[in-house]
């Protein structure tokens, strides 16, 4: 019995020393977080609780301290037999299936084409270091920037995209890519793919370049089929990463504006909840209903981002 107290004594003070060091850890992990939480109060803070009180007001651009409360009429109302509000307006709802077309379009190429980048560049050949220099190019170009050579390269009249396809017999005539209503989106898709791929790919060769050499040495011994080992072990290795990806992209997509905005502006067929929520800001000078959009499209992507955490520590089987 002496023993066993001593033993149970003994256990009880290692989880009492273990509980202590966690404690320790966390505390240590929130004072050096407490600067970055205070920089983000600050920049971040501050103007989303000014831009939640304006979506619950009449502000005026030009008027901004004679605003009035009206409640939630920004949002949603009911008067003479019809809604009004940001989630009765039809143009709202456009931009909101534009921006969840481009987002899902986009991230899913994105990975797909990121996953192959990275595969390409995790081979061994000649010149590999200048190839994965090359590839973070358009990426580490600016996004105003690359919009705006492309916009170059998509004219109908001296684009070089046109010049290309019809001397390869894919077009006969010239095609208007950004302001067409039927290309102006798939135009915003494919420079979006080409900017962002690489930041995907990147993410993906950094899981690629710390996965062990053992079982892929075993089964090229037992000669299993390439296709095989990637999906049966690359694939679930490097999904971590892939989740990191995807949810950075997402969120990029949902909030994407300057893209959009340089190539097509205010087309209705490419605007996106943040070009909606500017166009109401700025050109109808309505702060307070552009401030009702701006909100929800926060509310919308916080959710989305909370239930995909969610979902993926769950599928990885960490516990919270």
């Amino acid at each position: 019995m002496g023993k066993a107290s001593l033993l149970t004594s003994e256990r009880r003070n290692r989880s009492a020393r273990g509980t202590q060091v966690r404690r320790e850890r966390v505390r240590s992990a929130w004072l050096f977080l407490s600067p970055l939480l205070v920089g983000l109060l600050v920049v971040a803070g501050w103007p989303l609780l000014r831009t939640l009180w304006f979506s619950f007001t009449d502000a005026n651009l030009t008027q901004l301290d004679q605003a009035q409360w009206i409640g939630v009429e920004n949002y949603l109302y009911y008067q003479d037999g019809a809604f009004y509000g940001v989630l009765a307006d039809p143009d709202w709802w456009n931009s909101v299936y534009n921006t969840l077309f481009f987002t899902v379009i986009t991230v899913s190429l994105e990975v797909v084409v990121g996953v192959i980048v990275a595969l390409i560049l995790n081979a061994n050949f000649k010149g590999r270091v200048w190839v994965r220099a090359a590839i973070l190019i358009p990426w580490a170009i600016p996004t105003v920037v690359s919009a705006q050579m492309w916009l170059w390269m998509f004219n109908d009249q001296f684009g070089i995209i046109n010049y290309l396809l019809m001397g390869v017999g894919i077009i006969s005539e010239p095609l208007a890519w950004t302001a067409s209503s039927s290309l102006s989106m798939w135009a915003v898709i494919i420079v979006d793919v080409w900017k962002a791929t690489p930041f995907v790919a990147l993410l993906v060769l950094a899981a690629m370049q710390m996965l062990p050499s053992d079982c892929y040495e075993a089964a090229k011994v037992d000669g299993i089929h390439p296709m095989r080992v990637f999906f049966r072990v690359t694939l679930p290795l490097i999904t971590p990463a892939l989740l990191v990806a995807i949810i950075f992209r997402v969120l990029d997509a949902l909030r994407v504006f300057d893209l959009v905005y340089v190539l097509t502006s205010n087309s209705s067929s490419t605007m996106t909840m943040s070009v909606y929520a500017r166009q109401q800001l700025v050109e109808f000078q309505d702060v307070g209903y552009g401030s009702a959009a701006s909100t929800i499209l926060f509310v919308v992507i916080s959710l989305i981002a909370v239930v995909y955490l969610y979902l993926g520590r769950r599928q990885l089987g960490i516990s919270s």
